[in-house]
């Protein structure tokens, strides 16, 4: 009999210990689509006129549309076409960032030689809930005896919004 409990004894001792080798949970998933950030130029950015001097100059446009000139002198009573670029950004309530470039060169059409050189954009966004008016300002440069005549640059500047 004590070999039979013996037996007995062994078996349940040596029997095998299972533990949990893996364990499992479900996960969903979810994704929200947004609609992509839109630019739609409006207006193109334009000086007006300015009258060269003899020393070097610039005139400031600001997003607003006052220009300010220094080292030379706009025409009150002649002014031109005086516009700050003018953009709308689609946006769907979504935080964004703009950048604009460094400087930008505009060409003499009948001198390619001559150049005057914007910088120093400024921009000030109107706000809106799902859209916003941009207003583009700059720093137009003028050389000494800077040569009369129309300039630009077909190729333009890029503006770009950015969802942050």
């Amino acid at each position: 009999m004590e070999k039979l409990i013996l037996i007995l004894l062994s078996l349940f001792l040596s029997g095998q210990v299972f533990a949990q080798a893996s364990a499992s949970a479900t996960v969903t998933s979810r994704a929200t689509v947004i609609d992509p950030i839109k630019i739609d130029k409006t207006v193109d950015l334009d000086f007006g006129n300015v009258i060269s001097a003899y020393t070097p100059g610039s005139v400031i446009l600001s997003p607003d549309g006052s220009r300010v000139a220094q080292g030379v002198q706009i025409s009150t009573s002649f002014p031109g076409t005086v516009n700050p670029a003018e953009a709308i950004v689609t946006h769907g309530n979504n935080n964004y960032s703009i950048t604009l470039p460094e400087s930008f060169t505009l060409y003499n059409l009948e001198n390619p030689d001559q150049k005057l050189v914007i910088n120093r954009f400024t921009v000030q966004p109107e706000t809106g809930v799902v859209t916003d008016v941009i207003k583009i300002g700059a720093t137009l440069n003028l050389d000494a005896n800077q040569l009369s005549g129309f300039y630009t640059n077909s190729t333009g500047f890029n503006v770009t919004v950015t969802y942050n």
